[in-house]
This record gives structure tokens, sequence and C-alpha cells, in this order.
């Protein structure tokens, strides 16, 4: 872990200093400008379970989703801060496909501005205790050649002090693309395993969130490992429509 913190530390000092959007200057500090954050697609009103973004206004508070309200998921919490639309989705695909780590970087540092002061403080009731990362199947990691989500689950662990465990899966699941909620639930059904007992309130990790049918499977299993409250982090929410 030290060594990745050093690598970490030297690519983001070689990066170059302007706003990652519009190379104009950033925020002293951060990546960015305050326009070109602010026009990021955020996703404020989502519901609190799968994180969907939800018609309304940013005024309105937050709620549950029709689906959740008929059958809630698994995991308590989804905090999905942005959607995967217009720079997310260019952001996002080089980071997981390219293996870009400036924009690796910059979506950490999204991440981490999303969540509030409080927890960075460690005085909030939804800090978790361990980070679980969405594993790939090894055939699929083998190749790619490279796992998103364990690289965010360990450098968000490191950058906030919680430890991150490793989850299973046990098979190769069929392309989810396509697919409805339920019918990805049951393509997920009992895919993944934990052998370690878990913290009573663990957080997944993964980039992109699209229906929860892949973060409901891990969380049953996390559930199985002795977590009792389990939340979801990803960086981005793909609309449903």
């Amino acid at each position: 872990m030290r060594c990745a913190s050093l690598i970490d530390t030297h690519l983001r000092l070689g990066l170059p200093g302007d706003c990652a959007f519009c190379l104009g200057r950033p925020v002293p500090g951060e990546s960015w400008c305050e326009a070109c954050l602010e026009a990021l697609p955020w996703n404020r009103l989502a519901c609190a379970n799968c994180a969907e973004p939800l018609p309304g206004t940013v005024s309105e508070q937050p709620s549950r989703c029709g689906r959740c309200m008929v059958t809630p998921l698994s995991f308590r919490h989804a905090h999905v801060p942005l959607r995967y639309e217009d720079d997310m989705t260019r952001l996002i695909q080089q980071f997981k496909f390219f293996a870009s780590p400036r924009a690796g970087h910059l979506l950490l540092r999204l991440f981490q501005h999303s969540l509030p002061p409080a927890f960075e403080r460690q005085i909030t009731t939804q800090r978790p205790q361990a980070l679980i990362s969405v594993p790939l199947h090894p055939t699929r990691a083998r190749e790619r050649g490279f796992d998103q989500a364990h690289w965010l689950a360990k450098r968000l662990g490191h950058r906030l002090g919680l430890p991150c465990l490793t989850a299973k899966r046990l098979r190769e699941t069929p392309s989810q693309r396509g697919l409805k909620r339920q019918a990805r639930l049951e393509n997920l059904k009992h895919a993944f395993t934990i052998k370690a007992p878990l913290p009573p309130c663990v957080a997944l990790v993964d980039d992109v969130m699209t229906t929860g049918a892949t973060f409901e499977a891990l969380a049953a299993a996390c559930h199985e490992a002795g977590a009792e409250e389990v939340h979801v982090w990803a960086l981005a929410r793909t609309p449903m429509g």
C-alpha cells in the first residue's frame, strides 16, 4: 500500500495543473474550475436506496423510487453522486477501458468532494468500517488487464483510512446488457461469496451503477458473511429511463 501511495503522489504531482474539463484556471488544489464542477451531471435528486435519478427539483426531499418502495434492495443506501452522462461517460471510459491515471485520480477526487464534511471527520453514522470492491471474474480480469473497482476501493480506503476486504465472484455471468432489473437479479443470484467475517457496516465500491442488481447480489453475500448494514458507493448512475 505504501508503494501504491507513493506512485499516486508522483502521478498527481506530474499531472497538468489546468482544469481537466476546459483547460482553464482550476480551483487551487483541485483539478477543476468552479464552472465545470457545477456543470457536471450531478445526481442530486435520486432514490435513497438505488440512486436512480428521480423527477422533480433539487429543493425536494429525495425519497425512494417506486421499485424500491415495493421491493427494497438488500443494501440500505447508495451514494452515487453523478449520472453516467456527458463528461462523466467520457471520463469513466478513459479510466475503465484505457486505465488512464489522470481520469482515475480525477474520479476519486470528485467522489471525495461529494462526501459530506462530517464523513471525513469520522462523526457520521453512515461511515462504513470496510470497503469491498465488486469483483471481476478472473477470466474477465485477465482479458481487460485492469480491475477498476479494486483500483478505486484500494485508493479510497487509503485516503479515508478504511480497510479493503475481498469478495470472490464464483462464476462468469452472462451479459447484463438489455436485461431488466429482475432479469439481472436472477442472472447474478449466488454469484458472489465472502469468506472472512465482516464488520457490522461495509460499503461496496464500483465505477458505474446501472440497476443495482450486481450490488444486490454482493450485498446478499455480505449479509451472509455477517454484515448488518451494507451501503453502495459508485461514481455514476445510469438513468434507467
